[in-house]
């Protein structure tokens, strides 16, 4: 199992707003795929379907377990079966914007994926807007950044990094990133 050390490279840019950036493996229109095709989706994050145009649907099923070879830790186990959640497209420009409002929290917040072309890869700026208090900052860029960092690998040809404890590292890292504010 792949598991690098990661920080927590995302910053607070706005009011209720964490910014994450990745430089990842291209071209765009891979890395398109793997944010809006379901198969390609469930490998790093959430299957589901979704229709890639401003008032399309957007369906995730999370399911954790299957990220990486790591067991679900006990504060988790109640998301291990948790039913669909639904969002809706709110821009596409494919294949460099998609922003959809985010289905785990009924739409309250909204997250963005950016993919800017450089040579041979690309750099995903990940904006995730509407965050309820900073407890919500933490736990939302910890989780962006594990499940990045398992889409590198996936990109890279790699096992994925184990998610849970990548998450947990990650966790404690923004915890103390953003106690300021």
């Amino acid at each position: 199992m792949n598991t690098p050390h990661q920080l927590a490279s995302g910053e607070i840019v706005a009011p209720a707003t964490v910014r994450i950036e990745r430089r990842l493996p291209g071209p765009a229109e891979r890395l398109w795929e793997y944010l809006t095709q379901s198969e390609k989706r469930r490998l790093w994050l959430a299957s589901g379907d979704m229709e890639v145009f401003a008032g399309g649907k957007v369906e995730l099923l999370f399911r954790h377990g299957e990220l990486s070879s790591e067991p679900t830790p006990e504060r988790f186990k109640h998301f291990e079966t948790s039913p669909p959640m639904f969002g809706e497209v709110t821009e596409c420009d494919p294949p460099r914007l998609l922003t959809y409002s985010w289905p785990g929290d009924n739409g309250a917040s909204e997250v963005s994926f950016e993919l800017f072309p450089e040579g041979k890869n690309v750099r995903l700026v990940l904006t995730h807007r509407r965050l309820e208090s900073t407890e919500a900052m933490k736990m939302v860029a910890g989780g962006w950044e594990a499940h990045l960092g398992i889409l590198e690998d996936r990109l890279s040809g790699l096992p994925p990094r184990g998610f849970w404890s990548a998450f947990a590292q990650l966790e404690e890292q923004y915890a103390r990133k953003f106690a300021a504010r």
